[in-house]
């Protein structure tokens, strides 16, 4: 028989489940797995999309200094220290830009810059710093290109941080939007660079009021294309998908997550739903200008690929002189210019044809911004 101080011992431990609670908890864990699978669907996405507009705008307006979280107003209270902004985060250089843009043409003289540490694509699903996952292949069109993975060398601790989702949801971030992991993934990025740190993404046209909140010392530059010569681009070979194709038709030839772009962003942009576009260059062209208004929004430098490609000594020059990049040698970065012809749009249909569909597009996102206050908020709630 227990004396009565082991009975009070045990009156402070847990009480052991229960056969009820074991065959309980099993079932809550498989009711909530399925739900969550419910949830991530497009159904219950537009759903709740439908249900919660307007209704979120509930809570008041308060000042901006209410959101500043103030020091605890007892002495003895533990508080957070004070951030320090390196040197490496105050020069740090990232490059955002549309898949298809001559981004990768970017990032390659930046790495050919000495003292410059270029990340490519950080984001991208083939994890560039994991050597079982990241593969071998280098695609033939980027030309003077070995291998992305280099400046990755020795950073498995990314691992992580890193999370395969940055490439499908949430591809709209706004300035409050909370996601550590993210923030913590790039700083690892910036500090572990050897060099003054360049991130080139494909991902964050329209995360850049997140970047600018979370980086505010990072300077951001804006590559843009023609978007008749990308969408051929993007469409590797244009004779596999002609100007008469449908949009049911062209899951076998989206290279470059077009339609799993527009299936996150339609929430926020209704035009992006596909079943209210004919032609996917359509839908194409939506995601182009959002990303060119994003660009020119939030990045403090914006340049055209077609300008840098075709007259470096000017635009290139001048680009460089933005990100405050003094020494280069201009001829070795010359040398390095291969591109494609500029204009193979006019091999995949004729301008009638791009400009009808374009109007179309910009005539629908004239009306939807125009329906927005100058605090990008809808009018009229």
């Amino acid at each position: 028989m227990p004396d009565s101080s082991v009975k009070a011992k045990q009156a402070w431990l847990p009480p052991r489940p229960s056969k009820n609670t074991s065959v309980r908890q099993s079932l809550r864990g498989t009711f909530f797995g399925f739900l969550q699978k419910v949830a991530e669907t497009d159904d219950a996405r537009t759903l709740w999309s439908r249900t919660l507009k307007g209704q979120l705008d509930w809570q008041p307006r308060l000042p901006p200094r209410a959101f500043t979280c103030p020091p605890p107003p007892y002495a003895e209270l533990g508080t957070r220290p004070q951030p320090v902004r390196s040197v490496k985060e105050k020069e740090t250089i990232i490059i955002t830009a549309r898949f298809r843009s001559g981004s990768t043409f970017l990032w390659n003289l930046f790495r050919h810059i000495d003292g410059m540490t270029a990340y490519y694509e950080p984001f991208n699903e083939r994890r560039w710093f994991n050597p079982q996952a990241r593969g071998s292949t280098v695609d033939p069109t980027h030309k003077h290109v070995d291998d992305y993975w280099r400046e990755y060398e020795g950073l498995e601790i990314l691992s992580n941080f890193y999370r395969e989702e940055w490439i499908e949801k949430n591809l709209y971030m706004e300035a409050a939007f909370w996601d550590p992991g993210m923030k913590q993934y790039v700083d690892l990025l910036i500090q572990q660079a050897p060099g003054r740190p360049v991130l080139q993404f494909n991902r964050i046209d329209l995360r850049l009021p997140w970047f600018r909140q979370h980086f505010p010392d990072a300077t951001i530059v804006h590559l843009y294309r023609h978007p008749r010569d990308q969408w051929c681009s993007s469409l590797l070979d244009p004779r596999c998908f002609s100007k008469d194709g449908r949009m049911d038709q062209f899951s076998p030839h989206d290279k470059f997550y077009l339609r799993m772009w527009a299936s996150d962003l339609k929430y926020h942009f209704p035009f992006l739903d596909e079943q209210h576009v004919v032609h996917p260059y359509q839908l194409f062209y939506y995601l182009w200008k959002i990303s060119y208004i994003f660009g020119l929004a939030f990045a403090h430098h914006s340049v055209a690929f077609e300008h840098v490609a075709t007259d470096p000594d000017t635009y290139l020059t001048r680009l460089l002189e933005a990100v405050n990049v003094r020494q280069y040698d201009l001829t070795k970065l010359k040398a390095l210019i291969e591109t494609a012809p500029l204009g193979k749009w006019r091999e995949y249909a004729e301008d009638d044809w791009f400009k009808q569909h374009e109007t179309n597009c910009e005539t629908m996102l004239a009306d939807f911004f125009a329906s927005l206050d100058g605090d990008g908020e809808r009018q009229g709630r």
